[in-house]
């Protein structure tokens, strides 16, 4: 099924399909041969969803049970600058997490910058590589349910 989602938001991402088409399609063809499967790959969908390895991170959480985190939400300070955009975002428990790919190292200033803002603006941050996903995935999970599970800091999230 992790497959499948990553499929499912691969295509949304790149609007081939739209999440209204793939539902219109599961609702049109409710006794196909896999429909409930597909019914739940694209209830977990996300469009926004910027890479194959940030789904799998945002699967992991779930199938682990935890909540569904927002997906490339735009953070900005207490003034309305613009901070950062994190990959998942866990808004109540102002909590952020990053999946760190294999081009990670060329990013490394404005990912450090993205950071610091973020945390400047009250946010935790929490960053995960694929050792980290495929490796040890119920650290990760652990590590996520850890954090979420503190009270979210005191300052206030601009609107």
């Amino acid at each position: 099924m992790i497959e499948g989602v990553v499929a499912a938001d691969l295509f949304l991402h790149a609007a081939l399909v739209t999440i209204a088409e793939l539902r219109t399609y599961v609702a049109g063809h409710p006794r196909a041969k896999g429909v409930a499967r597909l019914r739940r790959v694209v209830d977990l969908a996300e469009p926004k969803a910027e890479s194959a390895m940030e789904t799998r991170l945002r699967m992991l959480l779930v199938l682990a049970g935890l909540p569904r985190p927002e997906a490339q939400v735009s953070i900005r300070d207490v003034e309305g600058r613009f901070v950062g955009r994190p990959d998942l975002l866990y808004r109540r428990q102002r909590l952020a997490i990053e999946y760190d790919g294999g081009n990670h190292r060329d990013r490394l200033v404005d990912d450090n910058r993205r950071q610091n803002g973020l945390v400047g603006a009250g946010f935790r941050l929490l960053r995960f590589t694929a050792a980290d996903v495929y490796g040890t995935p119920d650290r990760v999970a652990s590590e996520v349910l850890s954090a979420i599970s503190q009270h979210p800091q005191s300052r206030q999230l601009a609107r």
